[in-house]
């Protein structure tokens, strides 16, 4: 495949293109830091499935409501409002956290990233939140123990890996 980079021939009503592509450099960059502030749920679950360490601590930061509906098993609740006052007395500052909220319409994980990293944590944030947890088809933790629903196929290909 051969691309372009005669911006000539691109119609100037072409909405993807009106505004070029950054160079391959420019896209490294980006794409590398975006890595370094974001985990994906099935990275998350993977990682946590091994047992044992992780190497890192999952942090909802929903409301204690929310959190009761499900919430990620092994999760710290720990909601944004509450984290100045009790991070410390919760989190190792060596260890790495990983914060979740309700989902992609959601950025309440982002603000509790922000809150922790302001306080000298390493965080990163698990995109699509609980909801995409869920959707994925992964085990969720409440006061009645845990449970599992079907995965979404529009969001977990039914028997297959992603591929990503």
């Amino acid at each position: 495949m051969t691309t372009t980079t005669d911006t000539s021939a691109i119609p100037e009503d072409n909405p993807v293109l009106r505004v070029p592509p950054a160079s391959a450099a420019e896209a490294v960059a980006y794409f590398r830091a975006s890595l370094t502030f974001h985990a994906d749920v099935s990275d998350v679950a993977a990682a946590l499935a091994v047992g044992g360490d992780a190497g890192f601590v999952v942090i909802d930061s929903r409301s204690t409501e929310s959190w009761d509906q499900g919430h990620v098993p092994g999760a710290v609740h720990l909601p944004t409002a509450l984290i100045p006052e009790q991070a410390e007395r919760l989190l190792d500052k060596a260890v790495p956290v990983v914060t979740y909220c309700w989902g992609p319409g959601c950025n309440g994980g982002t603000r509790a990233a922000l809150a922790l990293a302001s306080l000298g944590y390493r965080v990163k944030e698990m995109l699509g939140g609980i909801e995409y947890w869920i959707r994925e088809g992964f085990e969720v933790e409440t006061w009645q123990g845990r449970e599992r629903r079907a995965a979404d196929p529009l969001t977990a290909p039914a028997g297959a890996e992603c591929g990503c």
